[in-house]
């Protein structure tokens, strides 16, 4: 566990040294300022559409931060030349592949808090009031879908030649996921045999990352998701997690790093 932990906190450390995490929140800052600042028709309900922005924004750079960061950690130790001396030591490739993933993962986790505290922050001001139990359970929900993200991507960069196509195929797959997984199950009910249960198989292998978007209950102010259920999409979470890295560990054991 030393081990997986050291591996992590370096990665920690290379992201907050990288300026892409300032970049997005000092963008995501200003213009959520300029849209705070402009009231139209002194409607006091703009501020919906004002959250509603903000959280896209959120989303929107916490999965390029997920992603980009992640795509470029084991391919970045194998062009610098450090992949072999990193393994020469008592670190096995297993260990690696998990202090990875948990560096990525706990640095997202930062990056959420620093994004959340601001928008809970400038939706304070503007509704006076703090649902801290609802941002507690956005965040929560976020962060591991998050996790399948990075374990996701953490597994594309065994499989992939360069970050780059893998930063790309895996936006390419989560925003197809967010975008039509939700919907394939009713789209394959009119699609003929065999494609339909080729669809219908899909639906239920991939990961509805939709399932943890709370963005909705956040922006009209609904009650609490009930803690069962909230708990269930944690396990669900933890599942695909596992899974991905079971595959990323039995990928990079199998794979050369010469």
């Amino acid at each position: 566990m030393k081990n997986i932990i050291a591996v992590a906190g370096v990665v920690i450390k290379e992201l907050y040294r990288r300026k892409d995490f300032y970049v997005l929140f000092i963008v995501t800052i200003l213009i959520c300022l300029v849209m705070a600042s402009v009231n139209i028709f002194h409607d006091d309900k703009i501020v919906r559409y004002l959250k509603e922005l903000c959280l896209l924004l959120v989303w929107i750079s916490s999965l390029v931060i997920a992603v980009t960061t992640t795509a470029r950690q084991i391919p970045a130790e194998r062009e610098n030349r450090t992949l072999l001396p990193l393994l020469a030591k008592p670190l096995t490739r297993t260990q690696l592949v998990l202090g990875k993933f948990l560096g990525c993962w706990v640095a997202c986790g930062l990056t959420l808090l620093c994004f959340y505290l601001f928008f809970g922050l400038l939706a304070g001001t503007r509704e006076h009031m703090w649902p801290v139990l609802n941002y507690f359970q956005a965040i929560m929900l976020h962060w591991f879908m998050l996790g399948i993200v990075v374990a996701l991507t953490l597994l594309g960069s065994l499989v992939f030649a360069a970050p780059s196509s893998n930063s790309t195929i895996c936006f390419v797959i989560i925003g197809g996921i967010l975008l039509v997984g939700r919907h394939l199950d009713h789209v394959a009910l009119t699609l003929p045999e065999p494609t339909r249960a080729i669809s219908q198989a899909i639906y239920f292998a991939i990961p509805h990352l939709e399932f943890f978007d709370t963005r909705d209950l956040i922006v009209h102010n609904w009650p609490l998701i009930h803690w069962e259920f909230w708990g269930l999409a944690i396990v669900y979470a933890l599942a695909y997690i596992g899974a991905f890295l079971t595959g990323a560990c039995l990928v990079f054991r199998r794979k050369a790093v010469n």
